[in-house]
C-alpha cells in the first residue's frame, strides 16, 4: 500500500513539474530549440510552435490522442524543437499506469523514457527530462520488480544533485527508493525464514535471527545508511518535509532489523517514532493555516 500511495505522489510530482510550462507556454511567442535561440524562425520552425502551443491546449484538456498528434506533428517539423518532444513524453507518461500489465500501457511507458531519453541526446542537463525520466523508470520498476530500474532511476535523482544540489526533491527520491528495495529485501528474508522453520513464525516487526541479520547488512546495510542520509539532507534543505519524515521513519525502522543491540534497535525504533509525531504536528499546523 506504501509503494502505491507513493507512486501516486511520484506522479503527481511529474504532472505538477509540467503544470507551470502549460500555463506559460502559449504566451510566449518562441519555444526553447537547441541550438536556434537567435536564429530567425523558418516557416516550418513557426508551423511547429503552432502545432506545439495547439498540443498543449489539448493536453490542458486531458485530450491526449489529439496531444499526442499535435506534438509528432511539431516534432517532425523541427525535430530540435526541445519543448515539443517533452510534452510528448510528458503525454505518454499521463497515460502509463504504473503495474498495468496491457501491451498497450507497457508500449506507452517505453515511449515515454524513449521521448525522455532523446531530449537528453540534445541537452543533457534538461533537467524537466532528467526528473522525468526518473519519475517514470520508478512507476516501471515495481511490477514486475525490477531492481536494475530502480537503481537506473536512482541514477537521475543524483544526476539532479549533480547540476542542483540545493533541491531537496531528489535527495528524498533516492531515499524512497533505497527504501523500497530495503523494504522488500527484508520482506523476502522473512518470508524464507517462516517457510524453513515450524511453529512459532518471524513476524514483521520481531528483530531478524543473527544470521538473517548478517545476510541483511551484507545486502542492504549500506542502501539503507544512503537512504538515511539523502532523507536526511532533504530535511536540511526543507526542515519542514514531511514527507521525507514519513520515510525517514522508514528507513529507521529498516537500520532497526540491523542494529547489533537491542538497545540501539530500541534506540532507532524511538526516533522513528518521534519522527511520526512529528509529522502529525506539521499536518495539524498545515490544516489549521487561512487557506489563501
Amino acid at each position: 500500500m506504501m509503494i502505491q500511495v507513493m507512486r501516486v505522489r511520484l506522479f503527481h510530482s511529474l504532472c505538477n513539474l509540467f503544470a507551470v510550462s502549460v500555463l506559460v507556454l502559449p504566451l510566449v511567442t518562441a519555444s526553447r530549440c537547441v541550438g536556434q535561440d537567435n536564429a530567425p524562425q523558418t516557416e516550418e520552425q513557426k508551423q511547429a510552435r503552432q502545432a506545439l502551443n495547439e498540443g498543449v491546449q489539448a493536453f490542458k484538456n486531458a485530450q491526449y490522442e489529439e496531444a499526442t498528434r499535435y506534438f509528432l506533428h511539431a516534432k517532425q517539423l523541427d525535430p530540435r524543437l526541445l519543448n515539443a518532444r517533452l510534452y510528448l513524453a510528458t503525454t505518454y507518461a499521463s497515460q502509463y499506469i504504473p503495474g498495468a500489465p496491457s501491451e498497450e500501457n507497457i508500449r506507452m511507458g517505453h515511449a515515454a523514457t524513449e521521448e525522455f531519453r532523446n531530449v537528453l541526446s540534445l541537452d543533457p542537463q534538461n533537467i524537466s527530462a532528467i526528473d522525468g525520466l526518473g519519475s517514470m523508470l520508478f512507476q516501471m520498476a515495481g511490477t514486475p520488480f525490477d531492481p536494475d530500474l530502480f537503481q537506473e532511476s536512482k541514477s537521475y535523482h543524483q544526476k539532479h544533485i549533480y547540476l542542483h544540489p540545493d533541491d531537496p526533491e531528489p535527495y528524498y527520491w533516492i531515499g524512497v527508493i533505497d527504501w523500497t528495495l530495503a523494504y522488500r529485501a527484508n520482506g523476502l528474508l522473512r518470508t524464507k525464514h517462516n517457510l524453513s522453520v515450524r511453529g512459532k513464525q518471524l513476524s514483521d516487526d520481531a528483530p531478524l535471527p543473527l544470521d538473517l541479520r548478517d545476510e541483511y547488512v551484507r545486502g542492504y546495510g549500506a542502501t539503507i545508511d544512503e537512504g538515511i542520509e539523502s532523507l536526511k539532507h532533504a530535511l536540511t534543505i526543507k526542515p519542514d518535509y514531511d514527507d521525507a519524515m514519513a520515510y525517514l521513519n522508514l528507513m529507521y525502522r529498516r537500520k532497526a532489523d540491523i542494529a547489533a543491540s537491542e538497545s540501539e534497535r530500541e534506540q532507532l525504533i524511538k526516533m522513528a517514532d518521534d519522527l511520526i509525531d512529528k509529522v502529525k504536528d506539521i499536518k495539524q499546523k498545515r490544516a489549521e493555516e487561512p487557506q489563501l
